[in-house]
């Protein structure tokens, strides 16, 4: 009977709910650590011969993961209030399966973002 509210299912959303705040720390994190690479690169390059560092391109995609960060938990704060309160009424409230698919191409889009700019500093 899904009108019976159980501990664990709210527990379990709370759960959810800091994977979200913990990803999007991880994000903002990200974010910051790239958006200053171009300083790490700039003092390398005065030691090591490279070619120069474009700085504009990592602080550009470093904002842009801190501000994916955002979003992650300003999605994860309405998954949370949605599902509790679909709890509250007996309902279970699912993920669509067009919002999982526009997050994994998302991450798979940043992946292969960094994974070029990594490949462009051989």
């Amino acid at each position: 009977m899904l009108n019976d509210l159980r501990a664990t299912d709210v527990l379990a959303n709370e759960r959810t709910f800091l994977a979200y705040v913990r990803t999007s720390l991880a994000f903002i994190a990200f974010g910051f650590v790239i958006a200053r690479f171009s300083l790490f690169a700039r003092e390398f390059a005065a030691i090591v011969p490279v070619h120069p560092v474009r700085e504009s391109l990592s602080t550009g995609f470093g904002t842009a993961m801190a501000f994916v960060g955002i979003i992650v938990v300003i999605l994860g704060a309405y998954r949370y209030a949605r599902t509790d309160r679909g709890l509250k009424r007996g309902k279970i409230e699912r993920l669509s399966s067009i919002a999982g698919y526009a997050m994994a191409a998302l991450i798979a889009t940043i992946g292969g973002v960094v994974s070029l700019a990594l490949l462009a500093y051989k």
